[in-house]
């Protein structure tokens, strides 16, 4: 037994003696041209490796530098630059046949440039295509397929740019890929997480291939994709002009038949903000959506896009195109009777400035808009009807104290409003609406127009018919109280503080206008009412 133990033992340290010994006996750099050669002929691309080095316990083999160059057409720079590549390779073939058998593939800390152009391809959409082998060189010994049993990316850093605008380039940290029985020619599965730019993860867990031998940009892929704590605005996903900002967690699918993708799922948005004058809404926003896009043409449709805030729904939907500098949006956005209550906390994300110390409570909106043009450039039509709300903590009567003053018009410290109707169009220019109704019963019916700057500045043209036959003097000097008269007015200032200015001038034309038959003595009585005198008999 002591014996059997004996030689047991010298055996062990013989074979670790071996082991150790035969890194040195085995020159792997003999195999650096043929590695070389077939990741070149597979990849389409030059590959150059450094000083390989041999683990016999790691059954591997070891490369200090990898290289791949890029497509000449985007940069001379190198596509890929790794510190390292570790070549899995079956150990007895490799020790008593000194032939090369790679099981697996593993790129340490790469550093990769993704260049897309203004026509939409990218510098890796000819890897591994027709045109990379016709570009590859010729070798008889070269295998035109590369086929392993696990191919892995570890602690990679990616950079995202176009190279058609001077926008500041997106950059993923931490990037780790492992693909199982990976091969250009067939299906495989695939698991991928990074860090992305400007904080958040993003995770995809699925399969693609075979690769596009056209245009690998184009190969299937099926995965589910789940990313969290993505900030939008510093991501580089929109454009900083538009305004859009928001943490962003989403959970979906993606299918791609290489020629059509369509994805579906859910998103929540908090601290959303959706203007450049905005500040970030207190609530989050829901969306659950269904979309397909056409990867060649770089265009797509929202089929589904249901947006909820509390009880509130809107619905969004229509076409967009990715363009070289941004996205081009052709939508239409339908709300009915969303409820008030849950819309107040987005006004500050839309821009929206209230009143100072005012806020909307209870009621309905409805709005049906058309969305259309680029990000930053969005130019938004539509009508808009309020029904039922009241804005509380402003008082329209004190804030009209020229006008009321005349009229006798008391709304109180609140002020309800039973209507409000416009149709609006919405641009970088500023927010103008035509066809203004609202109907205030303690006042009466307001119409007009006007418009507010992108400053908040206030531009507004209205006329009062006032309720209950009050009106005064003030009635009079406006037109007599006839049928359809009103009384014209300003506003002015700022959505914060507005001014209400009567239209003096308005009142006098209303008195004086050619042909019109009016009364010069309403004139009197009007002006002589704004004193409290009567006029004698």
């Amino acid at each position: 037994m002591k014996r059997i133990l004996k030689i047991t033992g010298i055996v062990v340290v013989v074979l670790v003696v071996v082991l150790v010994a035969l890194p040195f006996f085995i020159d792997v750099n003999m195999f650096r041209p043929q590695i070389e050669t077939e990741l070149t002929t597979a990849l389409g691309r030059q590959v150059k490796l450094g000083n390989l080095h041999l683990s016999i316990l790691g059954g591997s083999v070891g490369a200090d530098d990898l290289s791949i160059a890029d497509d000449p057409a985007f940069s001379r720079d190198p596509f890929i630059r790794a510190k390292g590549l570790d070549v899995g390779v079956e150990i007895w073939p490799l020790i008593f046949s000194k032939s090369l058998h790679v099981t697996e593939l593993t790129i340490d800390q790469p550093q990769v440039e993704l260049l897309k152009n203004a026509a939409g391809r990218w510098n890796f959409s000819s890897l591994g295509g027709k045109q990379a082998k016709e570009a590859a060189p010729k070798t008889p010994t070269a295998n035109p397929d590369l086929s392993v049993g696990k191919l892995a990316v570890k602690n990679g850093r990616v950079t995202m740019a176009n190279v058609s605008t001077h926008a500041k380039p997106q950059v993923f940290q931490n990037v780790n890929v492992t693909m199982q029985n990976f091969s250009f020619t067939s299906k495989f599965p695939f698991t991928l997480s990074a860090g992305l730019p400007g904080g958040g993860e993003a995770k995809l867990d699925g399969s693609a291939g075979p690769i596009d031998q056209g245009d690998a940009s184009l190969t299937p892929l099926q995965a589910k994709i789940t990313v969290s704590s993505l900030d939008l605005a510093a991501s580089g996903f929109v454009e900083p002009s538009s305004g859009i900002a928001g943490i962003a967690n989403f959970d979906g699918n993606v299918s791609s038949n290489g020629r059509v993708a369509q994805s579906s799922g859910t998103a929540t948005v908090s601290k959303l903000k959706v203007s450049p004058k905005g500040s970030p809404a207190p609530r989050p926003v829901n969306l659950k959506y269904a979309t397909t896009y056409e990867l060649q043409k770089q265009a797509g449709e929202l089929t589904q896009g249901d947006v909820t805030i509390g009880k509130a729904l809107a619905k969004l939907t229509g076409g967009y195109q990715m363009e070289a500098a941004t996205t081009v949006l052709n939508m239409k956005l339908a709300a009915e009777n969303m409820p008030v209550d849950d819309l107040e906390d987005m006004l500050p994300a839309l821009g929206v400035t209230l009143p100072s110390g005012s806020s909307l409570k209870g009621g309905t909106l409805t709005a049906n808009f058309t969305i259309v043009g680029p990000l930053d450039k969005l130019v938004i039509n539509g009508p808009v009807q309020l029904a039922n709300t009241k804005l509380a903590g402003f008082d329209l009567g004190s804030k009209m104290a020229a006008i009321s003053a005349l009229s006798g018009t008391k709304t109180g410290s609140d002020t309800t409003i039973q209507n409000f109707s416009t149709d609006a169009h919405v641009s970088p220019e500023g927010i103008s609406t035509q066809n203004v109704n609202l109907n205030i019963p303690t006042l009466g019916v307001v119409t007009g127009a006007g418009t507010i700057s992108p400053q908040n500045a206030l531009d507004y043209h209205l006329s009062a018919k006032m309720s209950g036959g009050v009106g005064g003097g003030l009635t009079q000097l406006a037109g007599g109280g006839s049928k359809g008269a009103g009384i014209p007015f300003f506003i002015q200032g700022t959505t914060s503080d507005p001014k209400f200015v009567p239209d003096v001038k308005g009142m006098l034309g209303s008195q004086f206008g050619v042909g019109q038959g009016q009364n010069p003595n309403n004139l009197v009585q009007g002006i002589t009412g704004l004193f409290g005198k009567k006029k004698k008999p």
